[in-house]
């Protein structure tokens, strides 16, 4: 059975945990409140600019079918997903559900999978698992800014356009609240036309043209999904680590006062067996 002394040392060893995961808990909700302001500031950016393209691309047109690469829809023969994952861990079940979900569907998929991964997490799920990884990217930070990422969304679109890919995917945790984060694995390329009514299917002249308007239009949506898709994951990621800190420091602070009251019922044995010998030692004499 374990000494005083020895819950004593495990007493310290808990309440220095407790008050290391209570200062992370404390930081991640600082970088928390940062993280879901963009987010929230950027969906109906992100939103919109989906809507324009969808329906610019549903628009019936004279020009020359195929001049633009990433809205050819093609027999899928190669599948590329880039999945977008926290650097560190300490977030609860986030990169577990992620790792999950992204192993599912690379195994349910027909066709071959390339991945390309952003976060150490990402890198090291793909690395273990023997996945086909074409490239990676670590340490983006915690506010990142759009110029950050155009290289993983212009390798995207040159993947797509020289027809190295045939469909790519992203996969990420999307922030729903501060308790809730949830897995998202959406098609980004090629690009689906919107279902026009027959109102909206009159056609609009667009200026200069058609092509013109999608041939600007379509890498900035590109770098803006990818963007917003790596803002999603940073504002899961701090949310999830805050709440999984805090559960941390509460079951510090449980299993500190636990400790605490074996510690003073084994003093009271000891005193009590220390009284009972003093008073056998006076009746025997």
């Amino acid at each position: 059975m374990a000494s005083v002394s020895d819950i004593k040392r495990r007493i310290r060893s808990v309440d220095n945990t407790g008050k290391v995961t209570g200062a992370m808990s404390l930081i991640a909700a600082s970088k928390m409140r940062r993280a879901q302001n963009s987010v929230l500031e950027g969906r109906p950016y992100s939103q919109k600019i989906r809507e324009v393209i969808a329906h610019l691309a549903a628009q019936p047109s004279d020009e020359e079918a195929g001049a633009q690469p990433l809205l050819d829809v093609r027999t899928v023969e190669k599948t590329t997903v880039l999945m977008i994952s926290p650097d560190r861990g300490l977030c609860g079940g986030m990169n577990a559900n992620l790792t999950r979900r992204v192993g599912q569907f690379i195994s349910q998929h027909e066709t071959p999978v390339q991945a390309i991964t952003i976060g150490r997490k990402a890198r090291d799920f793909m690395a273990r698992t023997n996945q086909d990884l074409k490239a990676t990217f670590t340490d983006l930070g915690e506010t990142p800014l759009l110029i950050d990422t155009h290289a993983m969304s212009h390798m995207i679109i040159d993947s797509y356009s020289s027809g190295d890919t045939d469909e790519v995917y992203l996969a990420y945790t999307r922030y729903i609240s501060t308790m809730i984060q949830e897995v998202a694995i959406e098609k980004l390329l090629p690009i689906a036309p919107a279902e026009l009514t027959s109102a909206e299917s009159v056609g609009y002249i667009y200026e200069p043209s058609n092509l013109a308007v999608l041939q600007n239009l379509l890498p900035r949506f590109i770098e803006m999904q990818v963007y917003h898709a790596i803002l999603e994951s940073i504002a899961s990621e701090q949310s999830a680590r805050m709440v999984a800190m805090r559960a941390a420091t509460d079951n510090a602070h449980e299993l500190s006062g636990d400790l605490t009251l074996v510690m003073n019922k084994l003093r009271q044995e000891s005193i009590t067996n220390e009284l009972l010998d003093l008073m056998g030692g006076q009746i025997a004499q």
